[in-house]
């Protein structure tokens, strides 16, 4: 079976032959070595030097030089938001304290879709709406129980400061 022995990140992505694609869900995102099989039928083994987070818009690259996209899948999420961004903080703080994966943009937190934490949310004031998107948490580091957080240029990490 063919190996994909690295990542092609998506700033660094430059020509090269899409041969075909990966769906996956953000727990399947953080892999070292793991068997694959594209969207199109291709089979072949992921087989990293050590542990990564596989991005939206990444690609991996077989031995050949070929590339396999890697798509982020939809996944059922709640969508949190606050009446205030102090008050986002503070549900930041709360979903934090949790140690669960959680998405954390400009206005909103995205986490995976839990019905005890959507109570807590609501309890401190908060919305909370189910969606479907892809779920690009923060560190990724959660699946696999890895605390190697690497982080990678070019994405925006943002830090909570008060």
């Amino acid at each position: 079976m063919i190996r994909a022995t690295r990542i092609l990140r998506r700033d660094a992505l430059s020509g090269g032959e899409i041969v075909d694609r990966v769906v996956l869900d953000h727990g399947d995102r953080h892999r070292r070595r793991v068997a694959m099989r594209g969207s199109g039928g291709l089979d072949f083994l992921l087989d990293l030097p050590e542990p990564a987070v596989l991005e939206d818009g990444d690609a991996l690259v077989l031995e050949d030089g070929r590339l396999v996209w890697v798509e982020a899948a939809s996944e059922r999420l709640l969508e949190i938001r606050a009446p205030s961004e102090h008050a986002l903080k503070r549900l930041i703080w709360h979903i934090g304290n949790r140690h669960i994966p959680a998405e954390i943009g400009a206005d909103a937190v995205w986490i995976a879709d839990d019905h005890v934490l959507a109570e807590m949310v609501r309890g401190l004031g908060g919305t909370v709406e189910p969606v479907i998107r892809p779920f690009r948490p923060e560190g990724g580091a959660y699946a696999g129980g890895s605390a190697q957080a690497h982080a990678h240029g070019g994405h925006h990490h943002h830090h909570v400061a008060d």
